[in-house]
């Protein structure tokens, strides 16, 4: 009798360990799906912060088209879209915030401007996004700052191709203005990015 009961209870033993693995294949397989989905929702949520941002850079390029700027200087604006792509770079990683600046660039060029205009524009925003990043590493230079860097990278960069597009150094009379008006365009910007990266929430991605 002793020995049965000794069987019975060895079956069930067999038994419960068996369920507890078949549970854990279960458990394991219910995780995996989920990571799947998150991945997925993941990737659709970037993909619709991507249009958002890239749309609303763009709105505000046409915004700047409408205010006159009265200082005679070409290329000099406010800097309105650098807005997206400055929050961007606090909001989400660097690379997001590359692609949203270049995206942004090529489709403005395209509907606002001319290959000029996109050339000069490519130029500025590489340079301007390649300061900020490497700026925004310096936590002594606080928002602000940053946002002034950018200015000024962007308009030396425009102020670069312009004088190898017209093969001529005479353009770089042009210096003292656009590094004023790098420095004031990008102390407005930073001081308004700063407010809206504020209320914004942490880290997207």
């Amino acid at each position: 009798m002793k020995e049965r009961r000794t069987e019975k209870a060895d079956k069930g033993k067999d038994g419960a360990q068996e369920s507890t693995g078949w549970e854990d294949v279960q458990k394991k397989q219910g995780e995996n799906a989920r990571d799947g989905g998150q991945k997925m929702q993941t990737a659709g949520e970037r993909a619709a912060m991507y249009g958002v941002l890239v749309a609303l850079a763009m709105i505000f390029s046409y915004v700047e088209t409408l205010i006159p700027i009265p200082m005679g200087i070409p290329g000099v604006k406010p800097g309105l879209a650098n807005l997206v792509v400055f929050a961007a770079l606090y909001r989400m990683c660097p690379a997001d915030a590359f692609v949203i600046s270049m995206v942004r660039i090529l489709l403005v060029g395209m509907t606002f401007g001319n290959e000029f205009a996109m050339l000069y524009s490519f130029a500025g925003g590489m340079l301007s996004f390649l300061v900020m990043w490497f700026a925004k590493k310096k936590e002594w230079l606080g928002m602000t700052g940053v946002s002034i860097a950018g200015g000024i990278a962007h308009n030396i960069g425009q102020l670069l191709v312009a004088a190898a597009v017209l093969e001529s150094m005479a353009v770089f009379t042009y210096l003292p203005v656009l590094l004023l008006a790098g420095t004031v365009m990008g102390a407005f910007i930073g001081l308004l990015g700063a407010q809206v990266i504020k209320r914004l929430p942490g880290k997207v991605w």
